[in-house]
């Protein structure tokens, strides 16, 4: 028996006749962070939606707590404990901070109630100075931890960031990485894409790296410092 949170199993996802996912086996631990890694176009966001009941796949399965969720509707398989926060975020601009926030608030699959409105505020002081502003009026980094704070007001087991800090200025990135090692401290178990290799490696276990829908790294993020023609070749770091 798995002692996997989510797994996917020989999974392949096409768009129309393009063959995007080539068999990935892919899984993540309660508690554990991984780093979802490669090159523009290699998968990675096709492999979360997959997960994510978005995409379709052709072949393969899609577990969650062992259970086959592979053709299960998304909102039953966030409703297993999952917090995503999307590529571009997808905050509601007419909506004010505090609206963003609430709307999403409800218990954990266990019941629990961890992640309050005022512990969510506590956690991103940013937002809590912005609580009354509208999403139009929120800055590119304001608007991610809006997001990152709405998916954890859903009390989720899992959370998944695609493109942590796509676009963000340095100074506001570092704010991000401090968020999310805080996160990662709580034991809620993360999955997070990101293009930022040095500020990735010392937050994750494990790290997975995709080139053309294949896994070809699936190891400690520790590992990856000594392979560093590896790493130039599928991530041009």
């Amino acid at each position: 028996m798995s002692d996997a949170l989510l797994e996917t199993a020989s999974l392949h996802t096409y768009y129309g006749t393009s063959h995007v996912l080539r068999g990935i086996d892919f899984q993540i631990r309660p508690g554990e962070t991984v780093a979802l890694m490669g090159r523009n176009g290699m998968g990675k966001s096709t492999l979360l939606k997959t997960m994510l009941g978005l995409v379709r796949p052709r072949m393969g399965h899609v577990r969650i707590w062992g259970k086959d969720m592979t053709r299960a509707s998304t909102h039953k398989i966030v409703r297993q404990g999952i917090g995503y926060v999307p590529e571009g975020r997808g905050i509601f601009p007419n909506l004010s901070v505090q609206e963003n926030l609430v709307m999403a608030s409800r218990s954990g699959p266990d019941g629990s109630g961890h992640w309050t409105l005022q512990r969510v505020l506590e956690t991103f002081p940013r937002l809590q100075e912005r609580i009354g502003n509208g999403g139009w009026q929120l800055s590119g980094g304001e608007q991610q931890m809006l997001a990152i704070g709405r998916a954890l007001m859903t009390n989720p087991e899992l959370l998944i960031l695609d493109e942590a800090t796509e676009g963000l200025a340095p100074a506001i990135a570092k704010e991000i990485w401090r968020i999310v090692r805080e996160i990662r401290d709580t034991g809620i178990a993360t999955i997070i894409v990101d293009k930022n290799f040095a500020a990735l490696l010392p937050l994750v276990d494990r790290s997975v790296i995709l080139v053309k829908g294949e896994v070809v790294y699936d190891g400690p993020a520790r590992d990856l410092h000594a392979q560093r023609d590896f790493v130039h070749q599928h991530l041009g770091v």
